[in-house]
């Protein structure tokens, strides 16, 4: 009987397009949330997104289907079910309300134009030069990368830009020198681990800067708010406070990835060698490789604010304008075409599936889920009598991996920091406040490091095909918690040393 069981099973899976068990345990906990009753203040609406959206996750993690396609669903299932709207075209209209988001196709267009880097042969030589620099060994070649986003941080108001923009695609082609692709099996060389010091370098320095990354200066704006304007982060505070942890941070994540997920190839004795005689096998920069320059140039100077700084704020453009006008100079010089933009397939999936998570993000925010959360803590913490600092403590904790429900720190950030800000103001005895505060300034980039949707490097990086989700999840978890420690004891330090408690 039971082995007639196991073959029916394998039979089916043979003709379905999805893993059998993961998506009845999807479905399982589908239906326990549908039949449970509708918490207090909420909708039944809201409660539906709501498992329609931890559904959704739940399969993702669980690997039902590809990513794309567990979207598509998700779009779907919003739609029919209409929990967003009361009619079907209403539903339909929300269910593809983020296919127009600006940071979206960000993300897809820094991917469009990193094709260029490969095309033109200028991402090669980067990585050529990379290794002849720092390449006798691969965490070398980390540290340069760390490097990299330091430098940029500071002029960079959009992390997506950066991480995903200008330093992920140097990362590729240093990956690609050494044969590590994984279109060839082969990412674990080293592509894996420099695509996480990728990612977790991004999330390090953009909580470095106040213009590291686009949120930082609404949480500027909400530490003045609680305070009634008597602490004030001016850029200079701000990278002064976070300059010691997040240097420690920096300097130790290299080293922690080689112990998270260590590279194959840890030593390249002979990498120097080998790349300075390719750099002269590949000849003088070609014309397609001073386009690229130009064209990287451009884009850095346009996310850095120059003319707005120099000529005023009517010359301040939005990131997501900046992208297209790289890539559209792409297109006119034949540096790339159009062709090449129609075959870039993790760009339209990444513009597929991000979406989708977005979407549900906002749609339950909208549906006042993420409001009747917060409510819940704050009436939670007050009731319990918890000593103020076990009160602050869970309030960061939970801030921070409440992130796991929300594919935009700026949405994260502007549905639930000024509720958890202004229940610690009220907690927190006045002589601790600052560094309740801080902690909550830390937290907020620090949480990036989570998932594969956390903020917008994320799905480019994720997309590249070097990271598979559950390393993904579990070096964001630990390194999460590792920057949490090392912000309440360095920082902790380093804010007393400063005189701000």
């Amino acid at each position: 009987m039971i082995r007639r069981l196991q073959v029916a099973l394998a039979d089916i899976q043979k003709r379905v397009s999805f893993r059998l068990i993961p998506a009845l345990v999807c479905a399982v906990f589908l239906a326990a949330m549908l039949l449970a009753p509708t918490p207090g203040g909420l909708t039944d609406k809201a409660w539906t997104l709501l498992a329609l959206f931890l559904a959704t996750i739940l399969a993702i993690i669980l690997k039902v289907m590809p990513i794309g396609v567990l979207a598509m669903m998700a779009i779907t299932a919003v739609a029919v079910t209409q929990v967003t709207s009361t009619s079907s075209k209403g539903a339909i209209s929300d269910a593809l309300s983020s296919l127009s988001n600006p940071l979206i196709w960000l993300i897809v267009v820094a991917v469009l134009v990193s094709r260029g880097l490969k095309k033109t042969g200028l991402g090669k030589r980067i990585g050529l030069l990379f290794i002849s620099a720092l390449g006798r060994r691969t965490l070398g070649i980390g540290y340069g990368l760390a490097v990299c986003e330091l430098v940029l941080a500071p002029f960079t108001p959009s992390n997506t830009a950066r991480g995903g923009g200008i330093v992920h695609p140097i990362m590729r082609s240093i990956a690609t020198a050494f044969d590590s692709d994984p279109g060839k099996g082969t990412e674990r060389k080293m592509g894996t681990y420099l695509s996480l010091v990728n990612m977790h370098a991004n999330t390090i320095t953009s909580g470095m800067f106040v213009t590291a990354t686009a949120p930082n200066p609404l949480v500027v704006d909400y530490v003045a708010r609680v305070t009634d304007q008597s602490f004030k982060l001016s850029w200079t505070t701000w990278a002064l406070c976070m300059l010691l942890p997040g240097l420690v941070c920096l300097m130790l994540m290299p080293l922690l990835m080689m112990w998270l997920s260590p590279p194959q190839v840890k030593a390249t004795p002979d990498a120097i060698g080998y790349a300075k005689t390719e750099l002269k096998n590949m000849g003088p920069i070609s014309a397609g490789e001073k386009v690229m320059l130009g064209t990287f140039a451009t884009l850095l100077i346009l996310w850095a604010d120059v003319p707005a700084a120099i000529f005023g704020p009517a010359f301040t453009l939005d990131p997501t304008v900046v992208a297209f006008i790289g890539l559209s100079i792409l297109i006119i010089t034949g540096t790339i075409n159009w062709d090449d933009v129609l075959s870039e397939k993790s760009a339209w999936d990444t513009l597929i599936w991000f979406g989708a998570l977005v979407m549900m993000a906002e749609q339950l925010n909208r549906a006042g889920v993420i409001q009747w959360f917060s409510t819940g803590l704050q009436n939670g913490i007050v009731s319990s009598g918890m000593e103020w600092y076990w009160a602050a403590t869970l309030l960061v904790l939970l801030f921070v991996f409440s992130h796991y429900f929300f594919a935009s720190t700026t949405a994260h950030i502007s549905a639930m920091m000024l509720a958890f800000l202004g229940v610690g103001a009220a907690l927190v005895p006045p002589e601790y406040l600052v560094p309740f505060l801080l902690m909550m300034v830390a937290g907020s980039t620090i949480m990036m490091t989570l998932t594969h949707y956390a903020t917008g490097t994320s799905p480019i990086i994720f997309g590249s095909g070097y990271v598979p989700l559950g390393t993904w999840w579990r070096v964001g978890f630990t390194m999460c918690v590792i920057e949490l420690v090392i912000y309440a004891t360095v920082g902790m330090l380093w804010w007393r040393l400063l005189g701000f408690w």
